[in-house]
């Protein structure tokens, strides 16, 4: 697995995805600048890390969703390369056209940072072989704007085919109530592309791969995309 990170002003998890990378595929991934114009030669994966690209200005991800370097990230998607977008990166595949729908601030209008369950929806894609469906795992939220939000008929599609990823959940994998923790449409935790080769998450599986930081269910999604590869 090549895996490359791209960095925009701002981002601030980049050093913990390159961990997760690296300890999942036995390789660095290179580090790219928001404003290169092409990836590695052989890139598999591009990741948007989390953060606040360019300060949040405009809306979370409007302006890192027209870098430059995102030209060559859709054509990597169009050629059926993997990306995968976290928090600030799921937001900026939003603003970028590669995903349906927005993110808006959150229903109480406050920053959230905590634990939070999930449940995984289906584990027939790259990015969640090494989970069992309907799995609940728990990572980490830490974000103003993960509201998911897209008009009916995008709501009625992304169920319909399959392309919601994750929801949020307790710890019994109950959906709903206060187990959502933004108010994002139909507890929606992430989603998928049409190809299901491109996913963006609010949450954050990075943070979660080694027992030291409270728990380990995040690895699979990088163990699932290093054994895609």
């Amino acid at each position: 697995m090549k895996a490359a990170v791209v960095v925009f002003p701002g981002s601030n998890r980049e050093g913990d995805m390159a961990r997760a990378l690296t300890q999942a595929t036995g390789r660095q991934p290179s580090m790219l600048w928001h404003a290169d114009h092409e990836l590695p030669a052989g890139t598999d994966l591009v990741v948007l890390p989390g953060g606040f690209s360019y300060g949040d200005y405009l809306r979370c991800g409007a302006i890192a969703g027209r870098a430059a370097i995102m030209d060559a990230v859709r054509a990597h998607a169009a050629r059926g390369g993997l990306v995968l977008g976290v928090c600030n990166g799921f937001q900026i595949l939003c603003e970028s056209g590669l995903l349906p729908g927005v993110l808006m601030r959150n229903a109480n209008l406050r920053f959230v940072c905590r634990m939070q369950h999930l449940k995984v929806e289906r584990n027939d894609t790259a990015f969640t072989r090494q989970y069992a469906k309907g799995q609940t795992i728990e990572v980490c939220i830490a974000h103003g704007e993960g509201n998911y939000e897209a008009d009916d008929a995008t709501i009625e599609r992304l169920e319909g085919e399959g392309l919601v990823a994750f929801r949020y959940c307790d710890s019994a994998g109950t959906i709903g109530g206060e187990s959502n923790p933004n108010g994002s449409r139909n507890d929606i935790a992430g989603i998928y592309s049409n190809g299901r080769n491109v996913l963006g998450l609010m949450p954050h599986p990075e943070n979660l791969i080694d027992p030291l930081v409270g728990g380990t269910d995040g690895r699979a999604l990088f163990e699932s995309l290093a054994s895609a590869a």
